[in-house]
């Protein structure tokens, strides 16, 4: 009882220290490439990274008009630069903490939570947001497929890695709606998982208790399939925040381009484009923060497949996470516990 009386305490102290240990294993775990990536600058044109700044704003930039898009259909509208600080912290949390996302959706839940939002309210629209940007960036794997036709880079191999990945988007995409679109499958569905979870932490703790309430876990993903019939019932005003979703991919992809014109080379953009999905998607499941290893490994083979050599796509690979995250985590950390100091002085 002291322990758990002592964890409600300090959550937020320890949270705090557990941020930045993870922040420590990141930088230890890129320590090499961080090295490289500093001895390549000079080797560069250094004015055109600095490009990496205005196009990772306007990344940031449409993914808060695409949460305010989307608050907007469920009853909430929310300012500006408030949803581009909390898109910030998101990028941050993702980074820093290896859950495939997971950690940023559950943030997300208690980030929005308020009177007018609920948990499930703030993660149905989270989750449609990474609904819409997968299904926006079967658009860029098209026209990227395209560049790479016309320029005679397709091969099987490109053509294998193009048509799984949008196959596995597509299915993911129907599943999710599938479930989440009637309260029985979502309540079933849900129930099993949380059961199953249940099973698997009481395998690693003494009580015999559930860690997960099932009644409680249920109200929540009825109140989530009730928000998303809600935003399903307007889809014409999907279109806006379908077409922010486009263009944060077009600037993600683009951040990669810009390192690419620093070493002076104009390679294929589709290549640019399908190796960026393909590394993002490995690093989903990735035990080490960002993805490290993974994520630079498949993008350098994925470029040398559709004809970019090794020799300049590794360093470009490198020289784009080291810098990219550079510029992202600082903000991201900075509002992050501007957050936690906020809830601290509430509570």
């Amino acid at each position: 009882m002291a322990e758990t009386s002592f964890l409600r305490r300090n959550w937020k102290l320890l949270l705090n220290i557990l941020t930045v240990l993870a922040l420590v294993v990141l930088v230890v775990a890129i320590r090499d490439q961080l090295g490289d990536t500093l001895h390549n600058l000079f080797k560069v044109h250094a004015w055109f990274l600095l490009l990496l700044i205005p196009v990772e704003f306007l990344n940031y930039d449409a993914q808060a008009r695409m949460y305010q898009g989307l608050f907007k259909i469920v009853g909430n509208r929310f300012s500006y630069r408030f949803m581009f600080e909390t898109s910030l912290e998101l990028n941050f949390i993702n980074n820093v903490f290896p859950s495939g996302g997971a950690a940023g959706i559950s943030y997300f839940g208690v980030r929005m939570r308020s009177d007018e939002v609920t948990a499930a309210k703030a993660t149905v629209v989270h989750l449609l947001k990474l609904v819409l940007l997968f299904l926006s960036f079967e658009v860029l794997i098209v026209l990227g497929l395209f560049f790479l036709a016309a320029e005679g880079h397709m091969n099987s191999l490109v053509l294998l890695t193009a048509g799984m990945l949008t196959t596995v988007m597509v299915i993911g995409t129907g599943l999710f709606m599938f479930v989440i679109g009637s309260k029985r499958r979502i309540a079933g569905f849900f129930a099993t998982a949380t059961r199953l979870i249940n099973r698997l932490l009481r395998l690693f703790k003494r009580s015999k208790s559930d860690a997960i309430n099932v009644e409680r876990a249920r109200e929540l993903f009825e109140d989530l399939h009730e928000n998303y019939m809600l935003i399903r019932k307007q889809p014409r005003q999907l279109k806006g925040p379908f077409f922010w979703g486009l263009m944060a991919n077009f600037w993600e992809v683009m951040a990669v381009y810009v390192v690419y014109m620093a070493f002076g080379n104009l390679v294929n953009f589709g290549a640019v484009i399908l190796a960026y999905a393909v590394a993002n998607f490995a690093g989903l499941v990735s035990v080490l923060p960002g993805g490290v290893g993974i994520y630079e490994g498949l993008m350098t083979l994925v470029l040398t497949a559709t004809g970019v050599p090794s020799a300049l796509s590794l360093p470009v690979t490198v020289m784009y996470r080291v810098l990219n995250t550079l510029v992202q985590l600082p903000p991201g950390y900075y509002y992050y516990h501007k957050t936690l100091r906020g809830s601290k002085a509430d509570g």
